[in-house]
């Protein structure tokens, strides 16, 4: 009998308390997109588009945008690299603060401390996307092949840095990179460049990758469910993961 190249157990069963969140952040951006589409249709229909109404529409874009960000943050909240998650949940959730007081705010009483304000808004909302993309790219943090391991170092490294390098030159009204920036903005350009071809690139090898191999579904219940449980909780990672990692490691040599 030939022995599988990658044994998985049945997903056990998520946390309720998480899985409701995850169906609120999804029912939230339904209603919030249908909201502002609806908002945008009368608004088309009647000819009436005052500040009031751009608020509104304002609002109900920013808390569609919160909502999906936080459904990026969920996708790791139960696995081994959580904190990640709750900083992008927090992130985002200061985000979404300011820019509600940015766009409730009397436009007429504007200052300078605003102006701080809305720096520290677009500085946590490039944070938030950021945190969000490399969640998502996280999901793959268990696979065991080198060019999706190597890959995915770079990628976060790209992730990380055009963050920083972007929210450098807006918190310095552009005092960094200076009046000679050309180099500077070359070298954002590069890191993009990287950014974007590793978040395309990855998935697609992790799909590759998973074509490849031999799946086998075995169901624990009882003693042994909570055996499994057990281990994955103290290793970190999934059951399924946690299974692997035992079925494939080498046997001990006396």
């Amino acid at each position: 009998m030939s022995i599988p190249e990658t044994l998985a157990t049945e997903p056990h069963a998520p946390d309720r308390t998480l899985t409701g969140v995850r169906r609120a952040a999804i029912v939230f951006v339904i209603v919030s997109l249908a909201l502002a589409a609806l908002l945008g249709i009368v608004t088309l229909l009647t000819g009436e588009f005052g500040e009031v109404e751009s608020k509104i529409l304002l609002t109900t874009l920013l808390t569609a945008a919160f909502a999906i960000t936080s459904l990026c943050h969920l996708a790791v909240v139960g696995r081994a690299l959580r904190v990640v998650g709750f900083v992008g949940i927090a992130a985002s959730a200061l985000a979404l603060g300011l820019g509600l007081a940015l766009i409730w705010v009397s436009w007429d009483t504007w200052n300078g401390t605003w102006d701080v304000i809305l720096k520290s808004f677009v500085v946590l909302a490039i944070a938030s996307a950021s945190l969000a993309q490399a969640n998502l790219l996280l999901l793959l943090a268990a696979r065991r092949q080198r060019i999706i391991r190597t890959g995915l170092i770079v990628t976060l490294a790209a992730v990380a840095l055009l963050a920083t390098l972007v929210s450098l030159s807006i918190l310095t009204n552009g005092e960094i990179p200076g009046n000679d920036g050309d180099f500077y903005w070359r070298f954002v350009g590069v890191v993009a460049i990287v950014d974007v071809l590793g978040t395309i690139v990855l998935p697609v090898l992790g799909r590759v990758f998973r074509a490849g191999t031999t799946a086998v579904t075995v169901r624990l219940e009882g003693d042994a469910a909570a055996a499994v449980l057990e281990l994955a909780a103290a290793r970190g990672v999934t059951p399924a993961e946690a299974i692997a990692a035992v079925v494939t490691s080498p046997p001990a040599t006396d």
